[in-house]
C-alpha cells in the first residue's frame, strides 16, 4: 500500500498540472497555414519578425475559456513592441463556436481554425489544451506551455525576446 500512494500523488499532481512548463528546447517552428476566421492565411513564416504566442485552444475547454482574459491584457501590454497572438483553435471545435466566442469576447488578436488537426499535428501532436507555444523573432519555438501558463514568468520571457535584436 506505501507504494501506492506515491504514485497516486504523482498521478493526482500531475492531472492538476495546469501550467505545466515542458521545455522543448530551441526548435524552428514548423511549416503551417493557418486560415484566420476571415478566410485570409498566415503562414508559419509570417511569424518571423515578432514575438508570437501560438495558443492551441477549445471553447469547450474550461482553462481555455478561463486563461483567455489573461491571453488578451498580454496581447494588449506588449502588441506595440513587436508581440503577436495567434489563436489556433481544435478541429473539433464547432466553427461557429469559435466565431461566436471570438466575436462575444471580443478577441483583438487572429484566431484560425485547424479544421483538418494538420496544424495541431505539425506543432506536435497537440491534443491537450491549452497547448501555448512561445516563438521568438527568428520563427524558433523557444518554449511550450500545457495548461495555463504563469503569466508572470510570461511576461518576463516575452521581455526578454522582445529586447532581444
Amino acid at each position: 500500500m506505501k507504494k501506492i500512494l506515491p504514485v497516486a500523488a504523482l498521478v493526482i499532481a500531475l492531472a492538476a498540472g495546469a501550467g505545466v512548463y515542458l521545455k522543448t528546447g530551441v526548435s524552428t517552428a514548423p511549416a503551417s497555414t493557418f486560415v484566420l476566421l476571415d478566410g485570409s492565411q498566415k503562414t508559419t513564416e509570417d511569424l518571423k519578425g515578432k514575438v508570437t504566442l501560438v495558443n492551441f485552444w477549445a471553447t469547450s475547454c474550461v482553462t481555455c475559456v478561463a486563461e483567455m482574459p489573461k491571453v488578451i491584457a498580454t496581447y494588449d501590454k506588449y502588441k506595440a513592441q513587436g508581440y503577436d497572438t495567434l489563436a489556433v483553435a481544435m478541429s473539433y471545435d464547432p466553427p461557429s463556436y469559435v466565431v461566436n466566442f471570438t466575436e462575444t469576447r471580443k478577441l483583438p488578436f487572429n484566431v484560425a481554425i485547424d479544421n483538418t488537426g494538420a496544424v495541431a499535428k505539425a506543432w506536435g501532436d497537440v491534443a491537450l489544451t491549452p497547448t501555448t507555444y512561445i516563438v521568438n523573432k527568428r520563427g524558433e519555438i523557444v518554449k511550450r506551455y500545457v495548461g495555463e501558463p504563469d503569466f508572470a514568468e510570461l511576461h518576463k520571457l516575452i521581455e526578454k525576446l522582445l529586447a532581444e535584436a
